[in-house]
């Protein structure tokens, strides 16, 4: 049974970026910056038929890419945390792919997903979505895209276009 989550991915500079921001937390085991992500929509542990069902549901996406930006650091688990997390600048388009994600689970019959509450970066340029799957581990990862959705219509700004990653 796949574990699965919709998700962006970070771009390599701005995972590297954030990873330099580690340390200070005695017994932490940090995810490796390959494997930092935004999620949009935790599924969980799913048959295959529900698989497959999420995954044709996601093709059918058409949006927009975006630009995003790591707006803050938090820390979850009070004086011992137990997780810290970049947070993005919530913008219209990243809460209505959230949005429209949200609903398309619940067209598959899963139940409505309650987020947990929500260091600023450079802006960076999300030109598509993908669905992950993640093993069982202790920690984070390792995570799996299964699938990707490129957004319709991808331009990118002139600052992005000799390091775009390829679709």
């Amino acid at each position: 049974m796949p574990r699965l989550f919709t998700g962006l991915e970070i771009p390599p500079g701005v995972a590297q970026s954030l990873s330099s921001l580690r340390g200070g937390l005695p017994g932490a085991r940090w995810i490796d910056p390959e494997h930092y992500h935004m999620t949009l929509r935790f599924i969980g542990d799913v048959d295959d038929v529900i698989a497959h069902e999420v995954a044709s549901l996601l093709a059918r996406v058409r949006r927009q890419a975006f630009e995003l930006q790591v707006a803050d650091l938090k820390s979850f688990g009070g004086r011992k945390p137990r997780a810290v997390v970049a947070t993005l600048t919530p913008i219209r388009a990243l809460m209505e792919l959230q949005a429209e994600h949200e609903r398309l689970m619940q067209r598959v019959g899963l139940e409505l997903h309650k987020r947990p509450d929500r260091s600023r970066s450079e802006p960076f340029w999300v030109p598509r979505f993908v669905l992950f799957s993640s093993r069982m581990s202790v920690g984070g990862g390792p995570y799996v895209v299964e699938a990707a959705y490129p957004f319709t219509d991808v331009r990118f700004p002139m600052s992005e276009v000799s390091s775009r990653p390829e679709l």
